[in-house]
């Protein structure tokens, strides 16, 4: 007696929650298929290639030139589509046109453009042609392949010996990119006063590209003259070697140092006047 209307209340909420479920898929439904209506006919369909049919846009040249190709956006709907056309990779892309309208069943050629610039390096490089139209975008991949000999080579500049530092300036003389290392040795008067083997610098260098940097010295010698010599390499590039010659004196080191040496030089004055004393004795002995 008890139990049925447990079950039956049971029984309600079951078909109320199929009933939530029910009308949540078909707003669902309904908001999906107003979209694909409020896109113009054929919208969906659009396609954005390279031309003559290519999978992606190849490029060949040498460095400092502009390359030239094709883009294809074919609209096969019935009403006009506008395309947004953009483009980034390894080098500048440009359009004959950013915006393109293009007509129902239609297919329009876009001429484009990459700059090459000076100091690209020779080699492969990547990059992406985008289309964007309808709510949706295609991605034409890009290659470029620049032209020209590889060479690796690297130099060292400008170096300053400062207070705690070093000063130096790190040059790409090559066309490639360049991952450099860097070496510290100094010599003293005395023998060797810093020892840095070479380690891998957190930068890499474009060609013709310069880097100006710190190396830091906290502890150099209090009083010493001294020549600092840079040694930086880099992957297939000759060793590079630049130098600079200081001179360190402090003032604790130089009070010192003329503490010193007038210490030795009363020293010698002492002695001196006792080599005298005794001279004059020994004639005062010997006169009868």
């Amino acid at each position: 007696m008890r139990t049925a209307p447990r079950l039956g209340r049971r029984t309600a909420a079951r078909s109320g929650r199929r009933t939530a479920a029910r009308s949540g898929l078909v707003v669902a439904a309904t908001a999906l298929l107003g979209a694909v209506a409020a896109a113009p006919p054929g919208a969906q369909h659009w396609t954005a290639a390279p031309a003559a049919g290519r999978p992606y846009a190849y490029l060949e040249g040498p460095a400092g030139s502009v390359l030239q190709d094709t883009l294809s956006v074919t609209n096969p709907g019935t009403a006009p589509l506008t395309v947004r056309l953009t483009g980034q990779g390894g080098a500048p892309v440009s359009f004959a046109a950013r915006t393109v309208r293009v007509p129902a069943r239609t297919r329009a050629d876009v001429p484009f453009a990459v700059t090459v610039t000076a100091d690209t390096p020779p080699g492969e490089h990547r990059g992406t042609v985008r289309a964007s139209a309808a709510g949706r975008e295609v991605r034409v991949d890009l290659r470029l392949r620049v032209s020209g000999p590889r060479l690796a080579a690297l130099t060292v500049e400008d170096v300053h010996v400062d207070a705690g530092a070093v000063r130096y300036t790190l040059v790409n003389r090559g066309t490639t990119v360049l991952a450099p290392s860097l070496a510290v040795r100094a010599e003293g008067l005395l023998g060797t006063v810093l020892d840095r083997p070479g380690r891998a610098l957190p930068l890499t260098l474009r060609p013709g590209e310069r880097a100006t940097r710190t190396e830091p010295w906290p502890d150099p010698p209090a009083l010493d003259s001294v020549t600092v010599r840079l040694t930086a390499t880099a992957p297939g590039a000759a060793p590079a070697t630049a130098r600079a010659e200081a001179a360190f004196a402090s003032g604790p080191a130089l009070t010192g140092t003329a503490g010193l040496l007038l210490a030795a030089v009363g020293g010698a004055g002492y002695a001196a006047r006792r080599r005298r004393a005794g001279a004059r004795t020994q004639r005062a002995g010997a006169t009868p």
